[in-house]
Protein backbone atom coordinates (compact mmCIF):
# COMPACT_ATOMS: atom_id res chain seq x y z
CA UNK A 1 0.00 0.00 0.00
CA UNK A 2 2.84 2.38 0.84
CA UNK A 3 4.09 2.64 -2.76
CA UNK A 4 0.85 4.32 -3.81
CA UNK A 5 0.90 6.93 -1.05
CA UNK A 6 2.50 10.34 -0.82
CA UNK A 7 4.93 10.95 2.07
CA UNK A 8 2.23 12.96 3.90
CA UNK A 9 -0.37 10.20 3.45
CA UNK A 10 2.17 7.63 4.63
CA UNK A 11 2.76 9.82 7.71
CA UNK A 12 -0.98 9.87 8.48
CA UNK A 13 -1.19 6.10 8.18
CA UNK A 14 1.82 5.64 10.46
CA UNK A 15 0.33 7.98 13.07
CA UNK A 16 -3.03 6.23 12.91
CA UNK A 17 -1.59 2.72 13.02
CA UNK A 18 0.82 3.32 15.88
CA UNK A 19 -0.98 5.93 17.97
CA UNK A 20 -4.63 5.90 16.83
CA UNK A 21 -4.16 9.65 16.29
CA UNK A 22 -7.50 11.42 15.82
CA UNK A 23 -6.20 14.10 13.46
CA UNK A 24 -4.59 11.44 11.29
CA UNK A 25 -7.92 9.58 11.19
CA UNK A 26 -9.69 12.73 10.01
CA UNK A 27 -7.17 13.18 7.20
CA UNK A 28 -7.56 9.55 6.14
CA UNK A 29 -11.36 9.82 6.18
CA UNK A 30 -11.11 12.84 3.88
CA UNK A 31 -8.64 10.99 1.65
CA UNK A 32 -10.98 8.01 1.15
CA UNK A 33 -14.26 9.92 1.23
CA UNK A 34 -14.59 9.38 -2.53
CA UNK A 35 -15.24 5.68 -1.86
CA UNK A 36 -18.25 6.55 0.30
CA UNK A 37 -19.59 8.93 -2.36
CA UNK A 38 -19.21 6.26 -5.04
CA UNK A 39 -21.12 3.57 -3.13
CA UNK A 40 -23.79 6.02 -1.97
CA UNK A 41 -24.43 7.00 -5.60
CA UNK A 42 -24.68 3.42 -6.81
CA UNK A 43 -26.84 2.06 -3.99
CA UNK A 44 -29.11 5.12 -3.92
CA UNK A 45 -29.94 4.48 -7.57
CA UNK A 46 -31.90 1.41 -6.39
CA UNK A 47 -33.66 3.11 -3.48
CA UNK A 48 -37.00 4.94 -3.30
CA UNK A 49 -36.77 8.74 -3.38
CA UNK A 50 -38.06 8.72 0.21
CA UNK A 51 -34.71 7.38 1.40
CA UNK A 52 -32.36 10.26 2.21
CA UNK A 53 -28.95 10.18 0.56
CA UNK A 54 -27.58 11.83 3.70
CA UNK A 55 -28.76 8.84 5.76
CA UNK A 56 -27.15 6.44 3.29
CA UNK A 57 -23.96 8.49 3.41
CA UNK A 58 -23.90 8.34 7.22
CA UNK A 59 -24.03 4.55 7.02
CA UNK A 60 -21.19 4.60 4.50
CA UNK A 61 -19.05 6.82 6.73
CA UNK A 62 -19.53 4.36 9.59
CA UNK A 63 -18.22 1.64 7.27
CA UNK A 64 -15.20 3.73 6.30
CA UNK A 65 -14.28 4.42 9.92
CA UNK A 66 -14.78 0.76 10.77
CA UNK A 67 -12.40 -0.12 7.92
CA UNK A 68 -9.76 2.24 9.33
CA UNK A 69 -10.01 0.60 12.74
CA UNK A 70 -9.82 -2.98 11.48
CA UNK A 71 -7.48 -2.77 8.48
CA UNK A 72 -4.31 -4.83 8.81
CA UNK A 73 -1.54 -3.10 6.87
CA UNK A 74 0.64 -6.23 6.97
CA UNK A 75 -1.77 -8.08 4.70
CA UNK A 76 -1.39 -8.09 0.93
CA UNK A 77 -4.60 -6.13 0.40
CA UNK A 78 -5.27 -2.59 -0.81
CA UNK A 79 -7.12 -0.41 1.67
CA UNK A 80 -9.41 0.86 -1.13
CA UNK A 81 -10.61 -2.70 -1.73
CA UNK A 82 -11.07 -3.51 1.95
CA UNK A 83 -12.81 -0.19 2.68
CA UNK A 84 -15.19 -0.66 -0.25
CA UNK A 85 -16.33 -3.97 1.23
CA UNK A 86 -16.86 -2.38 4.64
CA UNK A 87 -18.62 0.71 3.28
CA UNK A 88 -21.04 -1.24 1.12
CA UNK A 89 -21.63 -3.78 3.86
CA UNK A 90 -22.38 -1.03 6.38
CA UNK A 91 -24.88 0.63 4.04
CA UNK A 92 -26.64 -2.62 3.20
CA UNK A 93 -26.81 -3.71 6.83
CA UNK A 94 -28.16 -0.32 7.89
CA UNK A 95 -30.83 -0.33 5.19
CA UNK A 96 -31.87 -3.84 6.16
CA UNK A 97 -32.17 -2.98 9.87
CA UNK A 98 -34.17 0.18 9.17
CA UNK A 99 -36.55 -1.62 6.78
CA UNK A 100 -36.15 1.19 4.24
CA UNK A 101 -38.92 0.03 1.88
CA UNK A 102 -42.14 1.86 2.89
CA UNK A 103 -45.25 -0.21 3.64
CA UNK A 104 -47.06 1.56 0.80
CA UNK A 105 -44.39 0.37 -1.67
CA UNK A 106 -44.57 -3.19 -0.32
CA UNK A 107 -48.36 -3.19 -0.69
CA UNK A 108 -48.14 -1.74 -4.20
CA UNK A 109 -45.50 -4.28 -5.15
CA UNK A 110 -47.78 -7.12 -4.06
CA UNK A 111 -50.67 -5.71 -6.13
CA UNK A 112 -48.40 -5.32 -9.16
CA UNK A 113 -47.15 -8.90 -8.83
CA UNK A 114 -50.72 -10.23 -8.57
CA UNK A 115 -51.87 -8.19 -11.57
CA UNK A 116 -48.80 -9.21 -13.59
CA UNK A 117 -49.61 -12.89 -12.99
CA UNK A 118 -53.26 -12.36 -13.84
CA UNK A 119 -52.46 -10.56 -17.10
CA UNK A 120 -49.83 -13.11 -18.03
CA UNK A 121 -52.43 -15.87 -17.78
CA UNK A 122 -54.88 -13.86 -19.88
CA UNK A 123 -52.38 -12.71 -22.51
CA UNK A 124 -50.20 -15.85 -22.53
CA UNK A 125 -47.11 -13.64 -22.33
CA UNK A 126 -45.47 -11.33 -19.76
CA UNK A 127 -47.46 -8.14 -19.28
CA UNK A 128 -45.85 -4.78 -20.05
CA UNK A 129 -45.56 -2.07 -17.44
CA UNK A 130 -48.15 0.01 -19.35
CA UNK A 131 -50.69 -2.84 -19.33
CA UNK A 132 -50.25 -3.31 -15.59
CA UNK A 133 -50.43 0.45 -15.01
CA UNK A 134 -53.70 0.72 -16.95
CA UNK A 135 -55.29 -2.03 -14.87
CA UNK A 136 -54.17 -0.55 -11.53
CA UNK A 137 -54.79 3.11 -12.44
CA UNK A 138 -51.14 3.95 -11.84
CA UNK A 139 -48.56 5.58 -14.06
CA UNK A 140 -46.13 3.44 -16.04
CA UNK A 141 -43.24 5.07 -14.17
CA UNK A 142 -44.78 4.17 -10.79
CA UNK A 143 -44.98 0.52 -11.86
CA UNK A 144 -41.37 0.41 -13.05
CA UNK A 145 -39.97 2.22 -9.99
CA UNK A 146 -41.90 -0.04 -7.60
CA UNK A 147 -40.66 -3.20 -9.31
CA UNK A 148 -37.08 -1.89 -9.17
CA UNK A 149 -37.40 -1.06 -5.48
CA UNK A 150 -38.94 -4.41 -4.57
CA UNK A 151 -36.24 -6.34 -6.47
CA UNK A 152 -33.54 -4.54 -4.49
CA UNK A 153 -35.43 -5.36 -1.30
CA UNK A 154 -35.18 -9.04 -2.27
CA UNK A 155 -31.43 -8.62 -2.73
CA UNK A 156 -31.16 -7.20 0.79
CA UNK A 157 -32.99 -10.20 2.21
CA UNK A 158 -30.93 -12.63 0.15
CA UNK A 159 -27.65 -11.10 1.33
CA UNK A 160 -28.56 -10.98 5.02
CA UNK A 161 -25.89 -12.19 7.41
CA UNK A 162 -26.05 -15.84 8.43
CA UNK A 163 -27.62 -16.36 11.84
CA UNK A 164 -25.41 -19.23 12.97
CA UNK A 165 -23.63 -17.33 15.72
CA UNK A 166 -20.40 -17.17 13.75
CA UNK A 167 -18.38 -14.00 14.17
CA UNK A 168 -15.77 -14.82 11.52
CA UNK A 169 -17.82 -13.99 8.42
CA UNK A 170 -20.44 -11.54 9.62
CA UNK A 171 -19.33 -8.43 7.77
CA UNK A 172 -22.04 -8.66 5.15
CA UNK A 173 -22.01 -8.21 1.39
CA UNK A 174 -18.65 -8.09 -0.35
CA UNK A 175 -16.56 -9.72 2.37
CA UNK A 176 -14.59 -12.95 2.24
CA UNK A 177 -16.85 -15.98 1.93
CA UNK A 178 -15.71 -19.45 2.97
CA UNK A 179 -15.12 -21.96 0.18
CA UNK A 180 -17.80 -24.27 1.59
CA UNK A 181 -20.39 -21.70 0.48
CA UNK A 182 -19.70 -22.38 -3.20
CA UNK A 183 -22.49 -23.65 -5.45
CA UNK A 184 -23.05 -27.35 -6.02
CA UNK A 185 -22.66 -28.58 -9.65
CA UNK A 186 -26.45 -28.59 -10.12
CA UNK A 187 -26.75 -25.05 -8.72
CA UNK A 188 -23.95 -23.89 -11.00
CA UNK A 189 -25.78 -25.29 -14.04
CA UNK A 190 -28.98 -23.47 -13.04
CA UNK A 191 -27.02 -20.28 -12.47
CA UNK A 192 -25.41 -20.51 -15.91
CA UNK A 193 -28.84 -21.01 -17.48
CA UNK A 194 -30.08 -17.92 -15.65
CA UNK A 195 -27.13 -15.91 -16.97
CA UNK A 196 -27.99 -17.04 -20.50
CA UNK A 197 -31.62 -16.05 -20.00
CA UNK A 198 -30.56 -12.67 -18.65
CA UNK A 199 -28.27 -12.12 -21.66
CA UNK A 200 -31.17 -12.89 -24.01
CA UNK A 201 -33.43 -10.46 -22.12
CA UNK A 202 -30.78 -7.72 -22.20
CA UNK A 203 -30.38 -8.19 -25.96
CA UNK A 204 -34.10 -7.43 -26.36
CA UNK A 205 -33.81 -4.03 -24.66
CA UNK A 206 -33.70 -0.90 -26.78
CA UNK A 207 -30.35 0.77 -27.42
CA UNK A 208 -30.61 3.38 -24.64
CA UNK A 209 -31.62 0.75 -22.09
CA UNK A 210 -28.76 -1.54 -23.15
CA UNK A 211 -26.29 1.30 -22.83
CA UNK A 212 -27.50 2.33 -19.37
CA UNK A 213 -27.35 -1.27 -18.12
CA UNK A 214 -23.87 -1.74 -19.60
CA UNK A 215 -22.47 1.52 -18.23
CA UNK A 216 -24.02 1.06 -14.78
CA UNK A 217 -23.34 -2.62 -14.13
CA UNK A 218 -20.34 -3.38 -16.37
CA UNK A 219 -18.44 -0.08 -16.54
CA UNK A 220 -19.61 0.85 -13.00
CA UNK A 221 -20.45 4.46 -13.79
CA UNK A 222 -22.89 6.33 -11.56
CA UNK A 223 -26.22 7.50 -12.99
CA UNK A 224 -24.91 11.06 -13.02
CA UNK A 225 -21.83 10.00 -15.00
CA UNK A 226 -24.01 8.05 -17.43
CA UNK A 227 -26.10 11.19 -17.87
CA UNK A 228 -22.99 13.10 -18.94
CA UNK A 229 -22.02 10.34 -21.38
CA UNK A 230 -25.49 10.16 -22.94
CA UNK A 231 -26.19 13.90 -22.61
CA UNK A 232 -29.36 13.27 -20.58
CA UNK A 233 -30.41 14.34 -17.10
CA UNK A 234 -29.77 12.06 -14.14
CA UNK A 235 -33.54 11.84 -13.67
CA UNK A 236 -34.00 10.60 -17.24
CA UNK A 237 -31.22 8.03 -16.81
CA UNK A 238 -32.93 6.84 -13.63
CA UNK A 239 -36.19 6.36 -15.57
CA UNK A 240 -34.43 4.40 -18.33
CA UNK A 241 -32.72 2.26 -15.66
CA UNK A 242 -36.03 1.50 -13.91
CA UNK A 243 -37.72 0.61 -17.21
CA UNK A 244 -34.86 -1.75 -18.13
CA UNK A 245 -34.97 -3.45 -14.72
CA UNK A 246 -38.74 -3.96 -15.11
CA UNK A 247 -38.19 -5.68 -18.44
CA UNK A 248 -35.46 -7.87 -16.93
CA UNK A 249 -37.32 -8.69 -13.71
CA UNK A 250 -38.24 -12.29 -14.58
CA UNK A 251 -34.64 -13.21 -15.40
CA UNK A 252 -33.34 -11.34 -12.36
CA UNK A 253 -35.80 -13.04 -10.02
CA UNK A 254 -34.71 -16.39 -11.41
CA UNK A 255 -31.09 -15.58 -10.60
CA UNK A 256 -31.98 -14.51 -7.06
CA UNK A 257 -33.71 -17.84 -6.46
CA UNK A 258 -30.47 -19.80 -6.99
Amino acid sequence: MASCLSPQEQHWWDLWTTEQDGEAANHLVQLYDYLVSYHVQRISAHLPKSVSKDDVRSLGMLGLYDALKKFDRTRDLKFDTYASFRIRGSIMDGLRKEDWLPRSVRDRSKKIEQMAEQLEQQLQRPATSKEIADELNLSQQEIEETVKDSLFSNVLSMEEKPKDGSEDHKEGIGYSIPDDQSHTPSESIVKQENYKELAVEIDQLNEKEKLVISLFYHEELTLTEIGHVMELTTSRISQIHAKAIFKLKHALKGMMDV
